[in-house]
């Protein structure tokens, strides 16, 4: 018995390493600055808007915080550690890291042992044409005005399209979208998607992003130290280094 647990805990493991190298082979193959892929979708969204484009006064989402108001805070102030993520919407990179580490970061955050600062970018956008990352950033800051941030944005990447399609361009889809979220789908609410209240904003965050210089979504600093670069980092390892940064 004791040997077939050994086994079976092995595999687990073997399992685990397999989707970790996943996770970070998709974040740089996916999802870098600058890459040039699908010809054809490139094309095909030539000439439609860009999220670099975004004109109009830059209005920060309620709550934001950081330099220039571009970081959207999840978690209490005094936590202890703070986890800082880059990410993109039509990132399938970042919906792998979401779907891994959602669970322990809803819980060391709940539990106020972490902080989350998210800095929304449209790197697809820029990369294969298109407006869905930033129209998904614009809804998510919107819904950061209503208190809804962390819901919706989990609804998004619950809900992400293929890379190559740009479904969240289409407003009445991420409107139909916040309809999964109680208490988000209000007049107000939809005035601040299709008005595009916080598209300058987007625009400013996702400069930001370039100035700094980073190589792709998602981008993730715990206490400013890049962890999504350790291979090695699995969710059980991000909790003990939070765990031991609560201790200090």
């Amino acid at each position: 018995m004791a040997r077939e647990r050994l086994a079976a805990e092995r595999e687990k493991q073997r399992a685990a390493d397999k989707r970790r190298r996943a996770l970070i082979v998709g974040a740089s193959v996916v999802c870098v600055l600058g890459l040039a892929a699908v010809v054809g979708v490139i094309a095909a969204n030539a000439g439609k808007d860009k999220s670099g484009a975004s004109s109009g006064p830059v209005v920060a989402p309620s709550g934001a915080q950081g330099k220039d108001s571009l970081a959207i805070p999840v978690g209490k102030d005094g936590a202890k550690a703070t986890l800082t993520v880059w990410e993109d919407f039509r990132c399938p990179a970042c919906q792998a890291f979401e779907t891994a580490y959602r669970p322990t970061l809803h819980e060391l955050a709940d539990t106020g042992r972490l902080r989350v600062e998210y800095h929304l970018v449209t790197l697809i956008d820029g990369n294969l044409g298109g407006s869905g990352s930033r129209n998904a950033a614009n809804a998510a800051a919107c819904a950061q005005d209503a208190g809804k941030f962390r819901d919706f944005h989990d609804v998004l990447y619950e809900n992400q399209p293929k890379e190559t399609d740009d479904a969240f361009a289409n407003n009445d889809k991420l409107i139909e979208l916040a309809g999964q979220v109680q208490g988000l789908n209000t007049p107000a609410f939809q005035k601040c998607v299709k008005d595009g209240t916080h598209n300058s904003w987007v625009a400013k965050s996702n400069q930001a992003f370039q100035a700094a210089k980073f190589n792709g979504t998602p981008t993730v600093l715990l206490d400013g130290k890049n962890i999504y670069q350790d291979q090695t980092m699995t969710p059980a390892k991000l909790k003990q280094l939070v765990e031991d940064a609560n201790k200090r």
